[in-house]
């Protein structure tokens, strides 16, 4: 009889255990420096957000970052489905991508933390490498399909535009910044499918590019910087060797003088330019664009020590080492002049 009695209690006991257990099952258990983390981050800066890794879990050898890298279509589905709290991307965030994460009860923090170029490649053989924005423009509607159109002294005749996938931002940034968002050329073409994986060896859109353009001479790719950045020179001031680096112009005819290749400085001095124009009348590489890390967890987890790292001091050297411009690292321009 007594143990009769004795049972709903012990069903409440097992039940509190229960539910102590559950609670416990999904507690948070990483901090800043610890933990396993998912980050989404647009392919086209796959090197450097690898290397910016490298760097974070060698310094905290408790912590785990597990990068997807995807187009940038993805990139932003993740964060807005929710699957991912930290991304790396090269736009903001809408308003109506903003009142998803908001209705959902999460801060968002955005940080810019480097200014990308976006670099055009050419096989070995073509001397043709200097080009103007409206070169490129018309290149990309399909008024311009042959090199010979651009010099009649060319020994090459069609022209094929490569770029990595579909949804890239790369092929965002061309329609949106200089075609008007009209459509492409039927000489464009993409080698990669769209793709979201976490290994780094399987990210090969990019390289495709790079292999596709050194050995077809009629080809023009189009790459973002640290994708041909020369891993072994300190001063940021050479490429790889595989392919030619086209010079872009922002004027009506390309020439050596007013041509620039995405340097670091040449970034720097095109961001002087657009905010100053009567300091810096001339400018510098014109196909420049912001990259951007975005948050939605909460702080003191891992993904937030992770942001604080990207855009914190070694974060920004990583940046600038891999051959783009920091956001947050003070850079100091200095005209040289002969007298």
């Amino acid at each position: 009889m007594n143990r009769i009695k004795q049972t709903p209690l012990l069903f409440i006991i097992i039940g509190v255990l229960f539910l102590s257990s559950c609670h416990k099952r999904y507690t948070r258990t990483d901090t800043t420096t610890s933990g396993i983390a998912q980050i989404a981050v647009d392919e086209s800066f796959a090197p450097i957000i690898e290397a910016g890794i490298n760097v974070f879990e060698s310094l905290n050898s408790e912590a785990a970052i597990i990068p997807v890298y995807t187009s940038e279509q993805n990139v932003y589905d993740l964060l807005m489905e929710d699957s991912i709290r930290l991304v790396i991307g090269t736009r903001l965030l809408t308003g109506r991508e903003q009142e998803i994460i908001e209705k959902r009860k999460q801060r968002i923090r955005s940080q810019k933390i480097a200014i990308d170029g976006i670099a055009l490649i050419t096989h070995k053989e073509n001397k043709d490498t200097l080009l103007t924005i409206n070169d490129i423009r018309n290149i990309m509607s399909g008024e311009i399909k042959s090199w010979k159109q651009i010099n009649p002294d060319s020994p090459l005749d069609s022209l094929a535009v490569i770029f990595d996938t579909p949804n890239s931002s790369m092929v965002r940034y061309i329609q949106d910044s200089l075609c008007d968002k009209h459509p492409f050329g039927k000489n464009v073409k993409a080698l990669s499918a769209d793709s979201s994986s976490p290994d780094i060896t399987r990210v090969s859109s990019h390289d495709k590019v790079i292999g596709y353009v050194a050995s077809h001479p009629n080809a023009l790719g189009f790459v973002g910087v640290n994708w041909i950045a020369n891993p072994v020179d300190t001063t940021n001031l050479s490429f790889i060797d595989k392919v030619n680096i086209v010079s872009v112009s922002s004027a009506t005819k390309a020439t050596p003088n007013n041509s620039y290749k995405p340097l670091p400085y040449q970034l720097a001095l095109e961001v002087a330019h657009r905010e100053s124009l009567r300091e810096f009348p001339t400018g510098g590489y014109p196909l420049i664009r912001d990259i951007y890390i975005i948050i939605t967890d909460a702080s003191g987890g891992l993904p937030s020590g992770f942001f604080n790292f990207i855009a914190g001091d070694r974060g920004q050297r990583i940046i600038l080492k891999s051959g783009l411009l920091p956001a947050n690292r003070p850079i100091r321009l200095v005209h040289i002049t002969e007298d």
